[in-house]
């Protein structure tokens, strides 16, 4: 009976046998006749495997003991219990055991295909009953908003022609707005908006030297001036009605709150002598310097001292309103000539 040299020639040949493994010869064509099995001769490496003492001690042994040789021993020790519990499970040698693995058995797969018929099943009627529910939440949402079309179409019904006129004013106003900020950027003249920060702030100066605390006292007065101001120049105010106005202003500073002179004209003569023509302004700043120099020279003959006001003075919006328009102009200038550089460059 021959044996295939594969299986003899394994990696774990003669495990358990105690002289070296035989050399077997690996020849393409072995016959039965030539087949010579050829074992080496067996050399001894020391006189322990010479005389075969290899679990008798030679001499006399310390009771201190190697660490490593007691290692070694359990490792063997391990090894052999291992070998005995293969050899009760199984009498197969080891270099056998694994070619006896059984192969794994394929999955099986048709039961999947019903799996798959019923979800598609499954899943085609729940696409049904979806279509069905987002019908009734689409006649739901149509019927809200034909309530909604219902209440509104109510409430316009009522309080329709309010709701317009309020929208109409906004517009009007966003619209008078824009229209205003774009005749800054495009129109504003520099030069005359100069003049007008110069004389009134000239007007105010000498109001304020003669009569301290006459510009914060009436911050508001002296706003409605300008813009009465505004209007007369945009035309929006006639003539007679500006005077009326001014006059207006100086009876209600003088009457109802009680002001000295220089405080009450201070308003009125701040607007003629910005947007007044050339010899109105004059005169009114001639007239304003006159009637402060007669309020000081009063106060002093009265034996009252000067008051030193140490508080800042607050700068009306109408002037803060010019500055803001020569500031607008000045940049849309630099921007547009700035844009008309690049788009030649």
């Amino acid at each position: 009976m021959s044996m295939p040299i594969s299986t003899i020639s394994c990696q774990k040949l003669w495990r358990n046998y105690p002289h070296p493994p035989p050399r077997i010869p690996t020849h393409p064509l072995v016959t039965p006749q030539t087949q010579n099995l050829q074992f080496p001769i067996y050399q001894p490496r020391n006189l322990v495997q010479r005389f075969r003492f290899e679990g008798v001690k030679l001499g006399f042994c310390l009771k201190a003991g190697n660490e490593g040789e007691k290692k070694g021993s359990s490792n063997a020790e391990e090894e052999e219990k291992e070998l005995k519990e293969l050899r009760g499970k199984s009498t197969m040698p080891d270099r056998f055991k694994y070619l006896a693995k059984e192969p794994p058995s394929q999955p099986l797969r048709w039961p999947w295909l019903l799996a798959l018929a019923f979800l598609v099943y499954a899943w085609r009627s729940v696409l049904w009953e979806l279509s069905n529910w987002k019908k009734a939440v689409v006649g739901m949402f149509h019927f809200i908003g034909y309530l909604s079309k219902l209440a509104l179409a109510i409430i316009f019904h009522f309080v329709g022609d309010p709701i317009t006129q309020t929208i109409f004013y906004i517009e009007t106003a966003f619209h008078a707005i824009s229209d205003f900020y774009f005749s800054i950027v495009t129109s504003a003249p520099i030069p005359e908006l100069t003049t007008i920060i110069i004389l009134a702030s000239m007007v105010l100066a000498i109001g304020e030297a003669a009569s301290p605390n006459s510009i914060n006292s009436q911050p508001y007065i002296l706003t409605v001036a300008g813009f009465i101001g505004y209007g007369a120049v945009r035309g929006i105010i006639i003539e007679p009605f500006f005077w009326l106005l001014l006059l207006g202003i100086f009876s209600f500073s003088r009457i109802i709150k009680k002001r000295d002179y220089i405080s009450s004209a201070l308003p009125v003569v701040t607007v003629v002598a910005s947007v007044g023509e050339p010899w109105i302004r004059v005169l009114a700043i001639l007239s304003f310097t006159a009637l402060a120099i007669h309020h000081h020279s009063q106060k002093l003959t009265d034996g009252e001292k000067a008051e030193v006001t140490t508080s800042s003075v607050k700068i009306p919006f109408p002037l803060l309103g010019v500055a803001l328009a020569i500031g607008i102009r000045v940049a849309a200038k630099w921007a547009g000539y700035r844009h008309l550089t690049w788009m030649i460059a």
